[in-house]
């Protein structure tokens, strides 16, 4: 955990590069969601229910690591 401590949010589509429409989320990615011939897509708690359902490549069942912290929990 903390690796990826200045990743933001690519939720609910999981777009790359240009192509990265729907992704104007600027909060702090917590959770990376594997995906099936893409990198992991890095979101935020809000947008975890979102990428799971509408984001390509998800796998399922699906595969969720933690990569922060949580905003607003204890440390």
């Amino acid at each position: 955990m903390g690796v990826h401590r200045n990743a933001r949010c690519r939720g609910p589509y999981g777009g790359e590069g240009p192509q990265a429409g729907g992704t104007d989320c600027s909060d702090p990615a917590v959770f990376g969601i594997t995906r099936h011939d893409r990198p992991p897509l890095w979101v935020c708690p809000v947008h975890l229910g979102p990428s799971l359902l509408m984001a390509s490549g998800v796998l399922w069942p699906p595969v969720i690591h933690l990569i922060g912290r949580v905003p607003g929990l204890p440390p």
